[in-house]
């Protein structure tokens, strides 16, 4: 099921619609025979005051007569074209950060109804390196963002912070790509990042046809142990299986993504990343006095398009 607020405004749109309906089905035409019988009893034509003061319409058909249009708008729109997302946490830096404000293209990849999330329309499915939010495999009523790594069939290898991935290939092609390591270029930035108070290391790396860059930080080890565990392949490596798909966040070593609870299946994807339309910076001194989640200021550079 969808997540709580698209319950929400799916029901509050629908209850607005069924009073609007109602009150223009049966409470309107008697509210026109009132006025039509006073008239004749006055053997003359009432004006728009007097009829209201006869007739009035009740104030919940009112509102409801006033809020259906915006809302059914607000539900198409976020259903179906674009919905905002905030970014919550550090996993996806440097590319997003947290604070960041998203729109989210619904349409990206299907159309699915916004309460059981039942696909209507196939439109197409992520590409490596696209950056998609879905819905989190182990708790679905929360949305997660992350970069796709990984296709269906694809093999993938996460070994001394270095991916490797060897694509899909079909069954007794000759032409398979072989096993092929993503290399990691030193990242050219003035900006400066850091886990606590320990610094990150900034890489590029191309996914595909999209050049990113990831943070690692060199004072952590190996997580192998606490890695999802495929059955019939090793501690870090994974088959992608059909209709499903292997994310990670770029901030490689501060973030919870495909490595330690598994796939992401097809059914679970909301849409793809596109564009940063609002940017808040969090960060104040301890001494402050305004509580953590008042932003401190906006962060202009940042608003654009998400590669």
């Amino acid at each position: 099921m969808a997540n709580f607020y698209s319950v929400l405004l799916t029901v509050v749109t629908l209850c607005a619609g069924l009073i609007w309906l109602f009150d223009a089905l049966v409470l309107k035409p008697k509210r026109r025979q009132r006025i039509n019988d006073e008239e004749q009893r006055l053997q003359q034509t009432l004006d728009q005051e007097a009829r209201e003061r006869i007739a009035p319409q009740g104030n919940i058909a009112e509102f409801a007569q006033s809020v259906f249009p915006i809302l059914f708008v607000i539900l198409i729109l976020r259903s179906f074209v674009y919905e905002p997302f905030r970014i919550p946490s550090a996993s996806m830096m440097p590319t997003l950060k947290e604070g960041d404000f998203i729109l989210v293209q619904k349409y990206a990849f299907s159309l699915r109804d916004p309460i059981w999330r039942h696909e209507l329309l196939e439109i197409d499915r992520p590409e490596r390196g696209e950056i998609a939010v879905f819905k989190y495999p182990p708790e679905p009523h929360l949305d997660f963002i992350k970069r796709v790594v990984g296709l269906p069939g694809d093999r993938i290898i996460y070994r001394n912070k270095t991916l490797y991935i060897e694509p899909a290939c079909e069954q007794n092609a000759n032409d398979c790509a072989p096993l092929k390591v993503i290399e990691q270029t030193n990242a050219e930035s003035d900006a400066f990042y850091f886990n606590g108070a320990t610094p990150l290391k900034a890489y590029n790396e191309n996914l595909g046809a999209t050049e990113h860059a990831i943070l690692v930080d060199p004072t952590v080890g190996g997580r192998e142990r606490f890695y999802f565990q495929q059955p019939g392949t090793a501690r870090d490596e994974w088959i992608v299986p059909e209709g499903s798909y292997f994310v990670m966040g770029d901030n490689r070593d501060n973030s919870e993504d495909s490595r330690y609870w598994g796939f992401v299946p097809e059914q679970n994807l909301v849409g793809s990343a596109q564009f940063i339309w609002m940017s808040f910076e969090m960060e104040r001194p301890a001494s402050s006095i305004l509580p953590s989640w008042v932003p401190s200021g906006i962060r202009w550079e940042r608003l654009g398009g998400v590669e």
